[in-house]
């Protein structure tokens, strides 16, 4: 694995809720072992695929502890632990690097809309609380702040903070002292072909091995790009991971439900769903199988 060791292909893995809204722990293991045997080469735990914002910290917490002791041998964890509160964001890495993560995703301070200097700082104190690397996630379209090429330059140079979750597609660029990662799978590719490290991707839920010939087989990475474009567009149709959850029921992987204010797949919702299963040869479009939630 490159740099950090962290990996090409990074699943944002789902949160599974069982009826009663808890955290199906026996699911969520199930899926991490399914994964790794399916393209990916670490999980990001409890972070915005995860519905970090619905979990107490305990069950956060309790979710990376899960993680770390139940991965897959040789599999990395990224542990969600970014908030808009400095204070929290301090705490939940912390806990995170005790609880033995290898690395921790870090999010823009969302909705408050910190100024640069505020988003230094803000990164100063969260990179002191650890000694394991950080990865920053610039995604302005969830919270409100973009973090420019020029002070993600300046964001490298504080110790830790050794990568870039990239979700904003007009600044997808190196930074000199951070693995690139991509933010969008549909820009997986593109990230590639700058030199980047890989992506943080939820497809791979579904299409994990797909998304790891890209990384693996450059000469042929444009054509299956192509050819994954429809489970990109079907699997963010509405808020994720409504529609990631109904593709991991349907293939009976126990996603499980989802928490307010995300709900779960409508009809039509997961019927496209499953159409998209069955052009790619993941459902032969008969019944779906026990277990399988349709809204």
């Amino acid at each position: 694995m490159p740099g950090l060791g962290l990996g090409t292909i990074l699943t944002a893995i789902v949160t599974p809720f069982d009826a009663a809204g808890q955290i199906d722990e026996d699911a969520f293991v199930g899926l991490m072992r399914y994964l790794a045997d399916h393209g990916s080469d670490g999980f990001v735990v409890a972070a915005t695929t995860g519905e970090a914002a619905t979990l107490t910290d305990e069950e956060q917490l309790g979710l990376i502890e899960l993680a770390v002791a139940e991965r897959p041998s040789g599999k990395s964890v990224v542990a969600g632990a970014g908030t808009n509160d400095t204070r929290h964001a301090v705490f939940l890495t912390e806990k995170a690097t005790e609880l033995g993560a290898d690395a921790l995703i870090s999010v823009t301070p969302y909705y408050n809309r910190p100024s640069p200097l505020g988003l230094t700082k803000h990164y100063e104190a969260v990179a002191a609380a650890t000694d394991r690397p950080i990865m920053l996630y610039n995604i302005p379209s969830r919270t409100g702040t973009n973090i420019g090429p020029e002070l993600l330059a300046q964001l490298a140079q504080i110790e830790h903070i050794d990568a870039v979750k990239q979700a904003n597609p007009d600044e997808l660029k190196p930074i000199d002292g951070l693995e690139l990662y991509a933010g969008d799978d549909g820009s997986l590719a593109q990230v590639l072909d700058l030199g980047g490290t890989g992506g943080v991707c939820v497809s791979s839920h579904v299409v994990g091995p797909e998304m790891k010939r890209m990384v693996e087989e450059p000469e042929h990475r444009a054509e299956i790009d192509a050819s994954l474009r429809d489970v990109y567009e079907t699997l963010f149709m509405t808020s994720s991971p409504t529609c990631t959850k109904a593709a991991l029921n349907l293939l009976g992987l126990r996603g499980g439900t989802t928490r307010l204010p995300i709900v779960d797949a409508t009809a039509q919702e997961t019927e496209a769903v499953r159409a998209m299963l069955v052009r790619h040869g993941l459902l032969d479009g008969a019944a779906a199988p026990a277990g399988a939630t349709v809204s």
